[in-house]
């Protein structure tokens, strides 16, 4: 039922209560039917099955049998490798599908442990689980709302929506209005929810939903509902590990089959064909993936992002759309006065946010600050204030944000307000109320008494009888009184908050009527600005081919302002929550497509919006740090939290929390993804380029009726150096110039397109090509079998370092990159260099890998040949380069 919609006695008449509250019998009754108020779990599956779950994906599937083949061979050095492979990439998962967990028990935290409830006209401090639907409760400043609630008595009751309507401001609430039944979340001032809190103010409320019908409930049954989404890379990879392990099992049975024919010994061939089907399937592309994305997330943190899945860094770098709050996301959450009227004046207030830095200009000329007018209203604006300017780290509000601009305001001016507030006293106020819409205090002046006034701007223009100039003190004409009225719509045109000032001197106190025939001294206008680098961010995004979309719960007029200041918005339309609500899915789905600012959005909203963006096929990032914004973060490609005001929840619902609450952080972020996937990339056109070019060699060889070139234990010493050392070196490659002025990669591009696919295909064929000339070369000089095995070998190791070298990029030519800037492969490589110029010259290294000695022209031929393949990269990347111009 819409209890916003309904009067307190339509309210209690549809629940059956009175203000006397339910009796306990029926209170009691009404459990068995209504249930505990309390969120309801859906059945867990238990630890062991989700563990085990990690492992029935089928590249992991290949990686054990692997490692069975090769414990069966003798390799137990690379047998414990896969199975620590394995049993990392599985405990990363169920580590993954255990956090998701914690968001639900998160919400479970949130909700209230008492109520104070009245039964039978009596109130009692009960247990929150045992609210009914019916009963009445007390509410008092501080309380958490225990269910959600139509007010049917408010006392100044203030409370903070943030964690689930995203309202940054206390919300002021009225149980004498109704609302239309379509009406948002955040606008039901005669209604409270679950797990908001209490900051001013006392009340009475009537329970009209508990448990699993109050909206944090509907937002745990959306998150208990919304199934684990897999990345594009886990995609990308599951394919890659089907087609691999088809390609390994087809190339082992065809090349034993071959062997066999030849003349080759059954078990001798059936050993080798494992040991290559071993080679080709990318035994360390778990780990390699893993420690990009490890990396990555090291790197990240430096750029105040924290990401909890590690899935997520990658997912990143396909994202084409970024949903964003506006409040402290795009904007610094700090109200800053951006101009104010004094004496027919406007002046422009430079500066943002609590730093009391910035300057006061009147047609580009300095304010004086020693106007009469200005000193007066900076007075007004300092003393009737309860807000504080205090320096930390930063500067920071103790307070009221809308107050705190005017403390910041009179800084800029060289006024303290805690040291006027010193010297002024303050004898009484009247608080601040929605009714009234201001606030007045009263101060001993030099042992007279003024009351100074301050709220909307409209208001305080309508209690006063003269205003303040220059000049003195005049009579507030109506012709001066409509100038100021437009004045005052322009200021509103502009999304400012207009804050109008008044005082007068009274004789007594308590006789006068202080807010009536006031004197008018001028008006402000403040507004949340954006964060500095959001203007750069959006522009990178731009160039990056990623569309930003504000979704904020202000108001229509203030999320267009901005978004058009910011440069989100520049044509296309802007959307309500109510215009949101009305429209039909075909609607929907067509205004996702253009508009880039959705404005009074509730959580549902949310969630329809990004929904409809990802059935689009966009890979969409989401921000959020509310209660309401969980289930959203949770179904986005990427959810985005806020680690300064996020809540619990919505933590625990993301993928990445930003440690700064800053937009440019994500956008940094994207540009870490788009680098591990480009480093995978790069590792798997390295790995299969050289697979290819080993399978390939030896083709060639047993098609001339030439003796195998490599044996099982060569295949797999090859296969651990160069899957090893190498490929996790490629993985921490630093961004390439321009990765940023490139369009996201579509969903149905895989991790190896068009072009890394005819790289692995030409430098396949050259690496196989060379080697076997090689071998070839050798066996023609009249070097035996076992010298020429030793050429092979070495020219095949030789070659795919120099390939590692070259996939530093796949575009840009290595010699315009600095040689020494990846020092993990330069190490690698060294490394590789010494262990095999180890075994060809120990006697027994030379034993067990095969090998023997070579003379220095031997050493000559296995360097200069690789090297070849240096310029053909250099002449493909040139090529490719040419081909996308």
């Amino acid at each position: 039922m819409k209890f916003h919609s309904f009067s307190v006695a339509e309210a209690f008449t549809r629940l059956g209560s009175t203000q006397a509250g339910l009796p306990e019998e029926k209170a009691v009754a009404l459990i068995e039917s209504a249930g505990f108020n309390e969120i309801t779990e859906t059945e867990k599956e238990p630890a062991w099955k989700k563990l085990l779950g990690q492992f029935a994906n089928l590249l992991i599937l290949i990686l054990i049998i692997a490692s069975i083949i090769s414990a069966l061979m003798g390799d137990i050095i690379e047998a414990i490798s896969i199975v620590v492979i394995v049993l990392l990439a599985g405990i990363l998962g169920f580590i993954q599908e255990y956090q998701a967990q914690k968001a639900i028990e998160s919400l479970k935290k949130m909700a209230a442990h008492k109520a104070l409830v009245v039964r039978n006209g009596i109130e009692h401090l009960i247990e929150a689980r045992l609210l009914v639907p019916g009963d009445v409760v007390v509410l008092k400043t501080g309380d958490t709302i225990p269910a959600d609630a139509r007010l049917i008595e408010a006392a100044n009751l203030t409370l903070e929506e943030a964690a689930l309507t995203g309202e940054s401001q206390g919300v002021m609430k009225n149980a004498e209005m109704t609302f239309p039944e379509n009406c948002s979340v955040g606008d039901r001032l005669n209604m409270v929810y679950a797990g908001t809190s209490i900051s001013n103010g006392r009340g009475k409320a009537l329970i009209c939903a508990t448990g699993s019908h109050t909206e944090f409930g509907k937002i745990a049954d959306m998150l208990q509902k919304e199934p684990e989404k897999k990345t594009p890379l886990q995609q990308n990879l599951d394919a890659l590990g089907s087609r691999i392990g088809v390609f390994a099992l087809v190339i082992a049975v065809l090349m034993s089959a071959a062997g066999i024919l030849k003349g080759y010994e059954l078990v001798k061939m059936f050993i080798w064909g494992v040991a290559l089907a071993v080679a080709v399937i990318p035994e360390a592309l778990p780990a390699v993936v893993t420690i990009s994305l490890a990396l990555g997330v090291r790197r990240m943190v430096k750029r105040r992002a924290l990401v909890r899945k590690l899935p997520a860094v990658e997912t990143l770098g396909a994202v084409n759309i970024i949903c964003s709050d506006k409040t402290g996301t795009l904007t610094e959450d700090q109200m800053t006065v951006r101009k104010l009227y004094i004496d027919g004046a406007i002046v422009s207030v430079t500066g943002a946010g609590y730093e009391p830095a910035g300057e006061l200009k009147v047609n580009g000329e300095a304010l004086d600050t020693g106007n009469a007018v200005f000193a007066q209203l900076v007075h007004i604006g300092s003393l009737c204030n309860d807000s504080h300017l205090v320096k930390k780290d930063k500067w920071l509000i103790t307070g009221d944000p809308t107050e705190g601009a005017l403390v910041v305001l009179a800084a800029k001016a060289g006024l303290n307000s805690d040291e006027l507030r010193g010297r002024i006293t303050r004898i009484a106020e009247d608080p601040f109320s929605s009714e009234k819409k201001r606030m007045t205090t009263y101060h001993s002046i030099n042992n007279e008494t003024f009351a100074y006034s301050k709220g909307a701007g409209e208001v305080m223009l309508g209690c006063s009888t003269q205003i303040m100039t220059a000049q003195g003190v005049i009579a507030l004409t109506d012709e001066t009184r409509m100038n100021l009225q437009q004045t005052i719509r322009q200021f509103a045109e502009d999304s400012l908050r207009v804050i109008g000032f008044a005082y007068k001197k009274i004789d007594s106190f308590l006789k006068a009527q202080p807010e009536e025939e006031m004197i008018f001294v001028g008006f402000v206008g403040m507004i949340d600005p954006p964060r500095p680098e959001v203007f750069a961010a959006i522009r990178r995004c731009e160039n990056a081919g990623i569309r930003p979309v504000m979704i904020t719960g202000d108001h229509k007029i203030t999320a267009i302002a901005i978004a058009r200041e910011i440069g989100i918005l520049k044509d296309g339309a802007a959307y309500s929550g109510e215009e949101i609500e009305s429209m039909s899915d075909d609607d929907l789905n067509r205004a996702v497509t253009s508009a880039n600012v959705f404005a009074r959005i509730s959580p549902a909203h949310k969630y329809s919006i990004v929904e409809a963006l990802m059935a689009q096929g966009n890979i969409v990032a989401m921000t959020g740090d509310g209660v309401n914004d969980a289930p959203t973060l949770k179904k986005a490609n990427i959810g985005i939290a806020m680690g300064i005001t996020g809540t619990d929840v919505s933590k625990e619902a993301s993928d990445m929390i930003l440690t700064d609450d800053n937009f440019a952080s994500i956008v940094s972020a994207v540009e870490e993804g788009r680098t591990i996937f480009e480093n995978i990339r790069k590792y798997l056109v390295y790995l299969l380029s050289g697979n290819m070019g080993t399978v390939l060699g030896i083709i060639i060889a047993m098609a001339a009726g030439l003796p195998l070139p490599l044996t099982a234990v060569q295949i797999l010493f090859i296969n651990f150096v160069m899957d090893g050392l190498v490929a996790i070196a490629l993985g921490v490659e630093a961004p390439e110039p321009g990765i940023m002025d490139k369009k996201p990669r579509t969903v149905k591009e895989g991790i190896l397109n068009t072009a890394a696919l005819s790289e692995i295909l030409l430098v396949g064929i050259w690496i196989g090509l060379l080697t076997m000339a090689v071998y070839a070369y050798a066996l023609h000089t009249g070097a035996g079998d076992l010298k020429a095995g030793t050429l092979f070998f070495t020219a095949l190791v030789f070659a795919r370092l120099v390939n590692g070298f070259a996939c530093r990029s796949l575009h840009q030519s290595l010699f315009l990159m600095h040689p020494f800037s990846n020092r993990a492969l330069i190490a690698s490589i060294l490394i590789t260099l010494i262990m095999v110029i180890g075994m060809i010259n120990l006697p027994a290294l030379q034993t067990i890998f095969g090998l023997t000695y070579l003379v220095n022209s031997d050493w000559l031929l296995v360097t200069i040949m690789p090297l070849t393949l240096l310029a053909f990269t250099e002449a493909v990347k040139w090529i490719k380069r040419k081909i996308a111009k």
